[in-house]
Parts: structure tokens; sequence; C-alpha cells
């Protein structure tokens, strides 16, 4: 696997896994910018999507990681962005399709659904996927992409 430079947020849902997480990845040769929170103490989730969204849109990470307790409301937040394709996921299948079809740039993971072994299983799967390039996930991201144009977003 290729080293990268990577983003990793939570809220205080996701402290704990984030310190693991970032543990891991600096084990493996990545660079990773820990963009909070910097406690378990409560912290409002879309702070942190925004603050991964923007070091992925501004090309200072590749990639990202965002975790919270379901893993659903850091999604929803994220994808707010034009530009970020945020993918909640639980297992090691959809961790390696939403890049290799949709080349999603941000990983968000629950803390309160899977546990730290099978989080960091899915890390792994989603750094090593690479957008597969077919046409057809080409063409579909256009669409995706056009829906951003035509509304604003």
């Amino acid at each position: 696997m290729t080293t990268m430079r990577l983003a990793v947020a939570s809220d205080h849902a996701g402290f704990y896994l984030k310190g693991r997480a970032i543990e891991d990845l600096r084990k493996m040769g990545h660079e990773v910018f820990d963009l909070g929170t910097d406690s378990p103490a409560p912290a409002d989730y879309p702070l942190y999507a925004k603050a991964v969204a923007q070091a992925v849109l501004q090309g200072t990470v590749e990639r990202a990681i965002l975790i919270c307790g379901s893993g659903a409301g850091a999604c929803v937040a994220a994808n707010k962005f034009k530009g970020i394709r945020a993918a909640t996921c639980h297992d090691s299948f959809s961790a390696r399709q939403c890049v290799e079809d949709d080349n999603v740039n941000v990983l968000c993971l629950g803390s309160r659904v899977i546990g730290a072994e099978l989080a960091l299983e899915l890390i792994h799967d989603y750094l090593s996927a690479n957008f597969s390039g077919a046409e057809r996930h080409r063409r579909r991201l256009a669409e995706v992409a056009g829906f951003e144009e035509s509304f604003g977003k």
C-alpha cells in the first residue's frame, strides 16, 4: 500500500477510536493530520466534518477518516461539501467498493457500531482500494457532480 497524507477527526464518541486509528496509520508510514476533537468531552460532529472536508478539498490530504457514534451524522455533514464523497462503512466489501466504484474520499465509521479491530481492518481496506476509473463509474460520478452544480451545493 502506498503511503498517503490523511486527515482523521472525530466527535467525542469517536475520540478513543480516533487515537487508535492514528497510531495504526502512523505505524504504517502514513502522514496523519489529527483534526480533533482533543478529548472525550461532548463535541459536535459537524465541526469535524467541516475540518475534514476542508483538508480534502484544499489538497492538504488525499483522503480522510471521520468517526462519530454511528458514522451516519458525520457522513451526512461531510457530504454537504461540494466535491466530498463520504460513505459510512461497517464491512470490508463496502470499505473497498466505495473507493473502487464511487471514488470516496472520506470514510465514516461508527464507534458505537463496530469495534476497534474491525474499524482498523476497514481503514486498511479503504486505503488499499483505488478508483477503477471504469467508464460507467466516471459517468455516474459526473451525474452526481451535476447534482451539486444544479442545486447550488
